[in-house]
């Protein structure tokens, strides 16, 4: 199976741990669409019925764009925010990239009731990352779904993997699933 492959199965097996842990509950999705991963899982949570998708955005739209890597990364981001049901740029009271970046993920903790998190499990390469996400969620003790996946070298393009360790599932005080 690709890596991606990988992902995309473990995406799936922690979306139905979730349906199986809050029942009937419809979802809204808190997202700021990051390339890659991100979008992923985006897309797959997407299909289920009832999900509504949030997107806190850390510059304007097109700023936001200019830090993807990829035409194909951008034109996959805009798709999503066309289906959002809401797209708040949030107000930045600095010029710090990374500021901004840290003032979307502390939004996303703040909104969520379940953290879904594709990470490498290390440090954030900035601030704002996913390794500062999770670890604001795990400071307020909020459920973590944790799918190990490789990152990119940090400066590069150049992918990493995690090996037989890719795609693998941790959870994170999650309430026992109700049978």
């Amino acid at each position: 199976m690709t890596e991606k492959g990988k992902i995309q199965t473990a995406i799936e097996q922690v979306f139905d741990h979730i349906q199986k842990t809050y029942p009937g509950e419809n979802w809204t999705l808190v997202s700021s669409l990051a390339e890659g991963a991100d979008c992923l899982c985006v897309e797959l949570a997407m299909r289920q019925p009832g999900t509504s998708l949030v997107v806190p955005l850390p510059s304007s739209i097109e700023k936001y764009l200019d830090d993807f890597t990829t035409t194909s990364a951008r034109t996959i981001s805009l798709r999503l925010l066309e289906k959002a049901a809401q797209v708040i740029v949030l107000p930045s009271q600095s010029s710090n990239h990374e500021v901004a970046y840290q003032l979307a993920g502390e939004y996303i903790v703040a909104h969520s009731q379940v953290l879904v998190a594709i990470w490498d499990g290390r440090a954030a390469q900035g601030s704002g990352g996913t390794g500062d996400v999770v670890d604001a969620a795990r400071r307020i003790s909020l459920p973590v779904a944790w799918i190990l996946a490789g990152n990119r070298r940090f400066g590069t393009l150049d992918a990493t993997t995690l090996g037989d360790q890719q795609g693998r599932v941790v959870f994170e005080r999650f309430p026992e699933v109700k049978e």
